[in-house]
């Protein structure tokens, strides 16, 4: 088994790894000859701190996080492969995105975090409870420990059913970007987020199903 420790050098490095790549990738774009003014002018333009493009990359970047911790709990927790092949899918997907988030927020010389509430892009609003959930769909301190701790079936299905939660609010908050921000960056990257977090609903009722669980 990983200890948390182990587990949190790996987030460190996965993210400075995927945060560097995104940078490199970022500025290769930005660095094309543009085909037309309007373009160039959009590309060097960055959005306003209160857009929902720069709300969304913020919240995001947290949310993801977290998914990456669990799929990397989970991993450690269980050998049912398809399970771990979920998780590996996840840590991969997620990290790489969460990089382009960051990565765009470096470009456009924005913080990584604001001292406001959460999802105020949205006109949600919505105060953390102090209990490590952040966001909505986001697990408790007390459920990421109740997964550190749990092994074989209950790991699988602890996770499942807290990455299916995860996944809904996930879904949500990109529907919500998809349809408001004003990048095509963000526009396109939220878009697939919505289509890509809920294929891995179905597939988790799936699993949920055949280990004789659901969702709640």
């Amino acid at each position: 088994m990983t200890s948390a420790p182990r587990t949190s050098r790996l987030l460190l490095l996965a993210g400075g790894a995927v945060l560097l790549l995104a940078l490199v990738l970022i500025a290769l774009t930005l660095a094309r000859p543009s085909t037309s003014a309007p373009a160039a002018s959009a590309a060097a333009s960055a959005p306003a701190e209160s857009s929902a493009d720069v709300g969304f990359a913020r919240d995001m970047a947290v949310h993801h996080q977290q998914a990456v911790e669990m799929s990397f709990i989970v991993r450690d927790r269980t050998s049912d492969e398809a399970v771990r092949r979920l998780a590996f899918d996840i840590i991969n997907t997620q990290a790489n995105q969460r990089g382009m988030l960051l990565g765009w927020l470096e470009m456009w010389g924005r913080a990584k975090s604001s001292p406001g509430a959460p999802m105020a892009w949205m006109g949600h609003t919505f105060t953390p409870g102090g209990d490590g959930a952040l966001m909505p769909g986001m697990a408790t301190d007390a459920q990421l420990d109740a997964l550190r701790k749990a092994e074989g079936r209950k790991a699988e299905v602890l996770f499942l059913r807290l990455m299916t939660a995860h996944h809904k609010a996930g879904a949500d908050m990109a529907a919500a970007a998809a349809s408001s921000a004003g990048t095509e960056e963000i526009r396109n990257l939220a878009d697939g987020m919505v289509r890509g977090q809920q294929s891995e609903i179905a597939l988790m009722a799936d699993m949920l199903k055949e280990r004789g669980a659901s969702a709640s």
